[in-house]
């Protein structure tokens, strides 16, 4: 399809980079002005929570409608992808799920919500992008790869979803919308960040598609775009940038001009030695589990959520269920550690009796 477009200047790779900034700029817009984040509407059940996963079920519902649309029209196909792989590794997605959604519990927000974080003046979540990364490079490359090839090699035969499957998000959707009522802005923004999803498929699958000179067909995620963002920092003369790359570059721009614009810009840091300890752990978690679960709440979520995957299914799945159990132990250690705290005496500053 790339070589009937009549670009004379650009290669499909390079076009793939900067469709990836457009993109990405435009998702990190919506997702700042959203609070877009699974691990919001997760923790907790409070109104507000209903609201975020509301906001973030309406975003799937439509991906997963247009990208099944793409398909129905003849213009994407699926079938080689890894998400629709002959074997599924199950033991690898479970493992990588859980890791995933207990890390984004520790670190208070997914990879994509740290992305948006970061750009918006939070200290915290560039150190644990940064952790992410480099573990995820690790995963993919490096000292971890063994271990992903272990919990790999552990398949069975990878069963289909039908076709009816694809309404049950928008089901989801509408229940938690009449429970929890966001504002229709919101329930927009939410509804257009998810048209980006079949976006990204019909670009890279379709329209920069070059038997010649090909590119990875992929949509939005966030796992492997940053290790691959890592890796081109450090090593750019040697390799190239891809459409990853320009997908994070892309999310940091939208977001901070989002977030300046509105006023939401403000640095942060970490708080204590102990806070900084316990983000880092859920960053190298990430990473490591984002890998092995073969993508993030975006990546796996909703990019492959949406091509009706049953490996993306059974990592969602993995990570809502690693965010809901470490959110219930994290709020009891919080509430038994504050109880203590209550309960202890305060003598430090008062006059001591005789």
């Amino acid at each position: 399809m790339f070589e009937t477009l009549g670009f004379e200047t650009l290669t499909p790779r390079t076009a793939s980079i900067l469709f990836g900034l457009g993109l990405g700029a435009a998702f990190g817009v919506l997702a700042e002005i959203t609070r877009f984040c699974l691990r919001r509407g997760l923790i907790g059940g409070g109104q507000d929570n209903r609201s975020a996963l509301a906001i973030w079920l309406t975003a799937l519902a439509v991906a997963v409608l247009g990208t099944q649309a793409l398909v129905h029209a003849g213009w994407v196909e699926f079938s080689a992808h890894r998400f629709h792989a002959a074997n599924l590794p199950y033991l690898a997605i479970i493992v990588g799920g859980l890791l995933f959604g207990v890390g984004m519990v520790m670190t208070r927000g997914c990879l994509s919500r740290l992305t948006v974080l970061g750009a918006s003046g939070n200290l915290r979540a560039l150190v644990v992008l940064f952790v992410a990364a480099l573990a995820a490079l690790a995963t993919l490359k490096g000292l971890l790869a063994p271990a992903r090839v272990a919990l790999e090699a552990v398949v069975i035969p990878a069963p289909s979803l039908p076709l009816w499957t694809a309404i049950l998000p928008m089901a989801l959707a509408g229940v938690l919308i009449i429970r929890s009522r966001p504002g229709a802005r919101m329930l927009v923004l939410a509804a257009l960040l998810g048209a980006l999803i079949p976006l990204g498929w019909l670009a890279t699958g379709f329209v920069l598609l070059d038997e010649f000179d090909p590119i990875t067909f992929e949509s939005i995620s966030f796992t492997a775009p940053l290790a691959d963002t890592l890796f081109w920092t450090g090593a750019s003369s040697a390799i190239g940038a891809n459409f990853g790359t320009g997908l994070i570059g892309g999310v940091v721009l939208g977001a901070l001009v989002s977030a300046l614009i509105a006023g939401r810009f403000q640095w942060q840091g970490f708080e204590e030695p102990a806070q900084m300890g316990r983000y880092l752990v859920g960053g190298a978690l990430m990473g490591f589990g984002g890998v092995l679960a073969g993508g993030c709440t975006v990546g796996a979520g909703i990019s492959g959520v949406a091509t009706l995957s049953v490996a993306a299914a059974l990592a969602l799945a993995t990570i809502a269920a690693g965010a809901w159990v470490a959110g219930r132990v994290d709020a009891r250690l919080t509430s038994r550690w504050n109880g203590v705290s209550d309960a202890r005496p305060t003598t430090q500053g008062q006059p001591q009796a005789a």
